[in-house]
């Protein structure tokens, strides 16, 4: 069935209509727009995409560091029926490319820097008509369109968002995300992780192109403004500033960022009573960082766990639960990620029975946020949804409570003399003291186990010379052999000043295995 209702952008109508002079978008500490000029704007950019001969199910790909116009674009294309397709900001050129002749992308809105970038690529994408980057003339034509009617009716699985996956282990997919999955996994933010309310604020120091742009939804229908740093991007500094400015904060940081955010002067003299949430997520947070953190700011800590495939909603632990597992001292409920959220299914174990109480195996999902599949892919629609289940390719065990604690992708495992190593396991025990910053742990070829358990040590403190390192090494040794079986501990450290990570703060083991050989 086709609706206007089921097109996500008719949730910034209804904002609009209750909320027309409330703030809707800033940049830093100015208000660039108000609800009633967001819609106004979203429903321009969509007569003017669809007069330039665009309709709906067409492919618009955004290429930009975080910006204000980010928000109109992302409904302007919904409005539309158009599909919008946010792409990591720090991708090569050639990566680009490769996205957007993937999806067949019609047209690209981006940044300057972009703008220059897929100049050069651009005989390599057939599909695609035009490039516009933000503030041009071309833009503003756009956006300043007379509106031509309500949102574009759309059938509920109809695509609304295509996010590409990192790719770490091969070409990357597109995953279809449904207008209906993005309604659901508002609902769940709403329910399970945070209630929001008119004129609290959204700010985005992550990537609007991944989870803080998701996040978008559930605060866009609640009426809650986007604030847009200056900056474009993650800056301590910078978010302590505006959380002066803009009460009722909220964000979305990946692990690494909040623990820098702990680390710096800036953020710790900051008005954090006016900080109402702080959600983590795209990546384990050690149970030793959560309680600096909680130190830090507070019961304001909220995690969620999800993937590309499930936008954000497979399972959460809001403020409450997680400020009751910091006062209870529950290390193995700090360490989960939480119960599903609502309407959402988790087994461990296979599509056609569930693994016992406790066991690892492989998380799989069921629920109306998990995507339609991957595009025009369907031999990997097939193999990640079989039996109706999404298999995640993450391992964890549920607890009698239903907690799941997340052991580590399926592909990190380590398997050394016939016994799994979790590396997870290992990194907590590594965190435990005080000179390591960061760790990762990832397997090595040996010869005659298999594989070998390396790790790879981010001292909070350089190393002046070689008896230093083997001092460390030493200690951490022993902080091992009290913590985890002899088996599990590092054969090997390799110390470094920081480790890989993408743009959402991921660390690319991918990268670690071809350092450490």
């Amino acid at each position: 069935m086709r609706s206007t209702a089921c097109n996500i952008a008719s949730q910034l109508v209804r904002t609009a209509r209750c909320w027309p002079r409330l703030p809707a978008v800033a940049h830093g500490d100015a208000v660039r727009h108000d609800y009633a000029a967001l819609a106004r704007r979203a429903a321009g950019l969509a007569a003017g995409l669809r007069a330039a001969g665009l309709s709906a199910g067409d492919r618009v790909v955004l290429a930009s560091r975080n910006v204000p116009e980010y928000v109109e674009a992302l409904y302007g294309c919904w409005w539309a029926g158009i599909v919008a397709v946010p792409v990591n900001a720090k991708l090569h050129a050639k990566e680009m490319a490769f996205v957007l002749a993937d999806c067949g992308a019609r047209w690209a809105l981006v940044d300057d820097a972009w703008r220059a970038a897929l100049a050069a690529v651009a005989a390599d994408v057939p599909s695609l008509a035009r490039v516009v980057a933000w503030g041009d003339a071309e833009y503003r034509s756009l956006v300043a369109r007379p509106p031509e009617g309500d949102p574009v009716a759309v059938a509920p699985d109809a695509p609304a968002w295509l996010f590409y996956t990192s790719g770490t282990t091969g070409r990357p997919k597109g995953v279809e995300i449904t207008h209906a999955n993005l309604a659901a996994m508002g609902q769940c933010f709403l329910s399970d992780v945070e209630g929001i309310e008119p004129g609290d604020a959204l700010l985005h120091p992550a990537p609007l192109s991944h989870g803080s742009g998701l996040y978008v939804v559930p605060h866009v229908a609640r009426g809650a403004v986007s604030v847009v740093p200056a900056s474009g991007g993650f800056d301590a500094a910078e978010i302590a500033t505006l959380l002066g400015r803009w009460s009722r904060s909220l964000f979305f940081a990946a692990p690494t960022m909040v623990k820098r955010l702990v680390d710096a002067p800036d953020f710790r003299a900051a008005r954090l009573d006016r900080l109402k949430a702080l959600v983590y997520g795209g990546g384990p947070m050690y149970v030793e960082d959560c309680k600096a953190a909680f130190a830090a700011i507070g019961p304001r800590l909220a995690q969620i766990y999800g993937q590309g495939e499930s936008p954000m909603t497979i399972t959460a632990m809001d403020r409450a639960l997680l400020a009751d597992a910091l006062a209870q001292g529950d290390d193995a409920r700090i360490a989960s990620v939480g119960v599903a959220q609502t309407g959402i299914e988790v087994r461990i174990g296979g599509a056609e029975a569930a693994s016992a109480t406790g066991e690892v195996g492989e998380v799989l999902v069921r629920g109306p946020t998990v995507m339609r599949g991957y595009w025009r892919n369907p031999a990997a629609t097939a193999a990640t949804l079989a039996g109706g289940w999404l298999h995640t390719g993450d391992l964890g065990a549920l607890d009698a409570d239903g907690f799941l604690t997340l052991k580590d992708r399926s592909k990190d495992l380590i398997i050394s003399g016939g016994s799994n190593i979790y590396p997870r396991e290992v990194e907590e025990a590594l965190l435990a003291h005080p000179g390591v910053a960061e760790v990762a742990v990832v397997g090595r070829r040996h010869a005659e186990w298999g594989e070998e358990v390396v790790a790879c040590v981010v001292p909070r403190m350089p190393l002046p010379d070689a008896a230093a390192a083997r001092a460390l090494e030493a200690t951490l040794d022993a902080v091992c052999l009290e913590r985890i079986a002899r088996f599990k501990r590092p054969k090997t450290y390799v110390f470094v000043a920081e480790l890989p990570k993408n743009n959402t703060g991921k660390v690319l083991k991918t990268e670690l295995r071809d350092i450490v050989g």
